[in-house]
């Protein structure tokens, strides 16, 4: 039987409470680098497409047709497909690329990313995308913050996620073909579900990647990753909600 007068006998559970203390404070961190990451490149995203919307540097990626229509310029084309090719190659290189590589590519995404979301300028009132953009930031903390602490596993819903998303691609493609109004909005109202489901399920999968790597350069990768999956998570949900909440300049 222990001897609970003995100091001794309580050192064992002393060194693990200072060990869960630890463990703790350096999760801690470990997430507040995670958002640090992506709030800035949400910042630095909305910065660069407010410069390009308000300024004559709109007139290097798009030109505007004698209908009215918007069109991309070469170099626009290649702006809009550039961030496509950054992501798919942070994708599938995390394990060879270095964490510094990973970062610049993360930013260089985040302001190329920008540039080309810069129409939602001339399309949508200033208003209405900062009103959707305070609304998706608040909706995006809340369910984050379900992720974050939750005691449900929410591993078992990435397949659904992930088989969601395919279906929302191939469903996107689609109406841009037959230009559908009713379709374009159940696409919308499903985008803004999916991706607050990814919110929540990338917030809990983060938090559980802390407890298998190290601190360095493996952790360093993780964190970065992990905010571009939060990035891409916000940018999406608020792109979703802006077609459907956001007041057109026509």
């Amino acid at each position: 039987m222990a001897n609970w007068s003995d100091p001794r006998s309580a050192a064992p559970f002393a060194g693990a409470g200072a060990r869960a203390a630890d463990y703790d404070a350096g999760l801690r961190s470990y997430m507040l680098s995670v958002y640090n990451y992506m709030l800035s490149g949400v910042l630095l995203t909305g910065v660069v497409a407010l410069l390009f919307a308000k300024s004559s540097l709109m007139q290097l990626l798009y030109q505007v047709g004698v209908d009215g229509r918007i069109g991309l310029t070469a170099l626009g084309f290649v702006v809009m497909l550039a961030p496509l090719g950054i992501v798919l190659a942070m994708s599938f290189g995390a394990n060879r690329l270095s964490a510094s590589t990973l970062q610049i590519l993360f930013w260089a995404y985040a302001g190329l990313l920008g540039a080309s979301l810069s129409t939602i300028f001339l399309t949508y009132t200033d208003s209405s995308i900062a009103g959707v953009f305070f609304g998706t930031a608040a909706g995006f903390a809340g369910l984050s913050l379900w992720g974050y602490t939750t005691k449900r596993d929410l591993s078992g819903f990435g397949t659904f996620l992930v088989m969601g998303l395919v279906g929302l691609i191939v469903a996107s493609i689609v109406n841009l073909f037959v230009q559908s109004g009713p379709m374009g909005l159940v696409i919308s109202v499903i985008g803004v579900l999916i991706f607050a489901g990814f919110t929540a399920y990338d917030t809990q999968k983060i938090k559980s990647m802390y407890a298998y790597t190290t601190a360095g350069e493996s952790r360093d990768k993780v964190v970065i990753m992990g905010a571009l999956n939060l990035y891409l998570d916000f940018i999406n949900m608020f792109l979703f909600l802006l077609r459907l909440f956001g007041s057109s300049r026509n």
